[in-house]
């Protein structure tokens, strides 16, 4: 089954501790789309959703992944299914073809525009954008979304400690 992740999931290796059988396939864009960081997490924060846009030229660039169906469960689980997130099917383009997917959504009840990520989010986001080399305007556009730091010290621990493996830093306050 092929899966689009366009936030934190872009990063293999925190998709991977979600759902082993993950493995990256292309890079790809979602026509007609912006990335927001305004989903209502469980620990308040705001984490990532594609919301439609008319903006010409809007597009959300991610990453397919091939995911076993026998761990599809435990990645509606991770993203909270049902309880923040809906899966829906997508058809991203690549440069030469386009692919079906399913991506997760953030759920109408779930968005809060005034919300920010929280700062090892973002540096996730922004851990698998530059991973997978999607290109410098895109991974710009990232790091210009404002970000805070996590009061809680051990699930921000957690994270540096994820990126450090990963081969990627979490800025300091």
């Amino acid at each position: 089954m092929y899966y689009f992740g366009y936030g934190s999931n872009m990063l293999t290796s925190r998709l991977r501790t979600r759902v082993p059988s993950a493995e990256p396939v292309l890079t790809a864009t979602l026509e007609g789309h912006a990335l927001r960081f305004h989903k209502q997490s469980r620990d308040g924060s705001g984490k990532c959703t594609v919301v439609p846009s008319s903006v010409n030229g809007a597009r959300v660039h991610g990453v397919i992944f091939d995911v076993s169906s026998a761990d599809l469960r435990l990645l509606d689980e991770a993203e909270q299914r049902g309880r923040g997130y809906e899966r829906r099917d997508v058809v991203v383009e690549d440069s030469d073809s386009t692919v079906e997917a399913f991506a997760y959504v953030a759920q109408p009840a779930y968005v809060d525009d005034t919300l920010l990520p929280y700062d090892w989010y973002h540096a996730l986001v922004l851990a698998g954008a530059r991973e997978h080399d999607l290109s410098s305007s895109y991974v710009a556009k990232i790091e210009s979304v404002p970000s805070y730091p996590d009061p809680n010290e051990e699930r921000r621990r957690t994270h540096r400690h994820l990126l450090q493996e990963a081969g990627f830093s979490l800025p300091e306050r």
